[in-house]
């Protein structure tokens, strides 16, 4: 989207950059930056990034930002009280939480830029959900805090296992001290950490995908922030992965943590892990 529709339709050049690193942010941005937007946690190696920093360093160059708070959801941040201008908010994932439906959010504090956005991609692009979707998110939103809660202890409890199991290459949630952005998540997720973890395994591809086809009660599926929990591979092939830090290239693994358990989920990722010699 970024650099062949943007881009080369409509010439609008976009520069990417390590949002986590404020000066690389400041050596980018230039008098023609319009809109700075980041992603915090970030997908999918849980990077933190300084929220009001980067508000700072926008506004100053008269531009904007957006925050993508999918990780953490609203439950846990809350960009806007940190300066951003515009939050995304994906409907799909926490806020549905049951991995039937389809939706985003755009919210801001500023009316008039609501009114804009809404124009735009309302009347101009037909963005427009479905009035069933819809219905479904708003159903599955009235849990969504306690879901949330539920999702955060999880998570904290998993993480800290995973780090103490033996082969487990790295594990990088914002909830562990071993995290280089947990101070910063400290002050700006409130309520916890959020249901992602991301982790590695010693081992190559065709084994990570083993250990995933042999979990029995986490689910083996790309997406994220359903009731159930799913965990999904980044194989070593994927260009992608040579984005990430040099520790997150071999094994890699995406976990969303679900509902289930945790002294399940936690029994289950160890039965597999032995099933795979690790």
């Amino acid at each position: 989207m970024f650099h062949e529709l943007f881009n080369r339709k409509f010439g609008v050049e976009t520069i990417m950059v390590d949002m986590t690193d404020l000066d690389a942010v400041k050596q980018v941005i230039t008098p023609g930056t319009r809109l700075v937007h980041i992603k915090t946690p970030d997908n999918p190696t849980n990077g933190v990034t300084d929220i009001e920093a980067i508000a700072k360093i926008a506004h100053e160059n008269g531009a904007l930002l957006s925050v993508d708070n999918t990780f953490a959801s609203p439950f846990n941040q809350k960009p806007l009280e940190l300066g951003a201008d515009f939050v995304v908010e994906a409907l799909t994932k926490f806020i549905n939480g049951h991995g039937d439906a389809q939706g985003g959010a755009i919210i801001s504090n500023d009316l008039e830029t609501m009114d804009r956005i809404r124009y735009e991609a309302q009347v101009n692009v037909g963005s427009v959900i479905s009035p069933f979707n819809a219905w479904q998110i708003f159903r599955g939103s009235v849990t969504f805090p306690l879901r949330m809660q539920r999702i955060n202890e999880s998570s904290q409890k998993i993480a800290e296992w995973l780090e103490q199991r033996k082969n487990v290459t790295f594990v990088s949630y914002p909830g562990l001290k071993s995290n280089p952005g947990h101070e910063l998540a400290k002050r700006q997720m409130k309520n916890g950490y959020g249901g992602v973890i991301s982790f590695g395994v010693d081992t190559d591809d065709k084994t990570v995908e083993r250990f995933c086809a042999a979990l029995k009660v986490v689910t083996f599926a790309v997406s994220l922030g359903h009731d159930e929990s799913l965990i999904f591979p980044q194989p070593s092939y994927d260009e992608r992965i040579n984005l990430y830090p040099e520790k997150f290239r071999k094994g890699f693994i995406r976990f969303s943590v679900g509902l289930e358990e945790p002294k399940d989920i936690i029994a289950d990722l160890d039965q597999a892990l032995n099933a795979i010699g690790l």
